[in-house]
């Protein structure tokens, strides 16, 4: 059997346990920071003492800058009367072993990047069990989409209060490797930006993202076959994005008629242009982002269907969810229509844009 402890503060993680990484001393009455059984174990405690409010927290240490207000948040959990057992993101991404002991949770939390976050988010599909897209990553577009607080006492309440939206998810699969993703996946210039902006977050945190955009003076395209409801499509284009959700750092729209629960995918096409062309387009979020309007770009071409091939003239580099993959296209997608549950504090129809 695991061991479970009740420490006097939060502690810094070692080599021989599962806390979460803090340079500081917080309170942390009420919580339980959980060891991982032994290989001759067959669990953590007896399921007859697990009470109503508890949570597991699995955490990514590589996400973000590593100075998350994460000790806070379990500490206000506590004070709510949560009890957190905390595990570390495995480093293979194999998570049957932290979630093997589903059933004796209310809600799992996922500390980290949008990345950490997806990948529980499609490992908990079906299940039920709701998650919390707690936001220790650099971008952390799925939080934004789901337009959590960043506070972390304000977080601990949303948990608390255990209001869930059930949204879609999009299965990729590339190379007969099926991944799930819960925003976006793209091949082209999305997936270049991404790449060239993972040198700079360490200084530039999340305007990485922009500095990678604006080199991209004029980005490379080439010529895209998408199959999708029957039909075939041949355009020249710089991107094709999937979207599930459809709003980029502070909740501006990518795009109009997103949505993460119409048992649909949005398919975005990015036509050839410059760098210019792509700062029109975050003027037109920003003016949807204010009420002045729908968002009206006219170098974004999109469609809704439940599932797509794309192949590429030449082959492209991939991305899904900020994770760059060494894959290229051609990939396929589709939508597992109301397959997770997130915990949010908003309404479904908030989540569109």
């Amino acid at each position: 059997m695991g061991v479970c402890v009740t420490p006097a503060t939060v502690p810094t993680r070692g080599a021989h346990d599962a806390s979460v990484p803090t340079n500081s001393k917080e309170p942390s009455k009420n919580i339980r920071i959980c060891l991982p059984p032994s290989s001759q174990s067959n669990g953590w405690v007896n399921a007859q003492n697990t009470p109503p409010k508890r949570a597991l927290l699995i955490f990514n240490p590589k996400s973000g800058n590593g100075q998350s207000p994460l000790p806070r948040f379990i500490a206000a959990l506590g004070d709510l009367g949560w009890q957190v057992d905390a595990e570390e993101l495995p480093k293979e991404g194999d998570l049957e072993q932290v979630l093997g002991q589903l059933e004796r949770y209310r809600a799992v939390i996922a500390a980290g990047g949008d990345g950490t976050v997806s990948s529980l988010a499609y490992a908990l599909k079906y299940s039920g069990v709701p998650l919390m897209a707690y936001p220790a990553g650099t971008a952390n577009l799925i939080a934004q989409n789901l337009d959590l607080p960043d506070n972390p006492e304000a977080l601990a309440k949303v948990v608390d209060d255990f209001h869930t939206v059930e949204l879609d998810l999009g299965e990729l699969t590339v190379e007969d490797q099926v991944r799930g993703f819960t925003m976006l996946a793209g091949a082209g210039a999305d997936a270049t930006m991404i790449s060239e902006s993972e040198k700079l977050k360490e200084k530039l945190g999340v305007m990485a993202y922009v500095v990678s955009a604006m080199k991209q003076f004029q980005p490379k395209f080439t010529t895209f076959t998408l199959e999708y409801d029957g039909q075939v499509k041949e355009i020249e284009a710089m991107a094709v994005m999937v979207a599930n959700l459809g709003m980029a750092n502070f909740r501006l729209p990518i795009a109009s008629g997103v949505s993460p629960t119409d048992g649909k995918l949005t398919v975005l096409i990015l036509k050839p242009g410059s760098v210019f062309d792509l700062l029109g387009n975050v003027l037109e979020s920003v003016k949807a982002r204010l009420g002045l309007g729908d968002v009206a770009n006219h170098n974004i071409e999109s469609f809704h269907t439940e599932a797509v091939v794309v192949k590429s003239a030449e082959p492209f580099p991939l991305q899904f969810d900020g994770e760059i993959r060494k894959e290229n296209t051609p990939f396929s997608a589709r939508v597992l229509p109301g397959a997770v549950k997130f915990l949010t504090q908003e309404a479904p129809k908030k989540l569109d844009t």
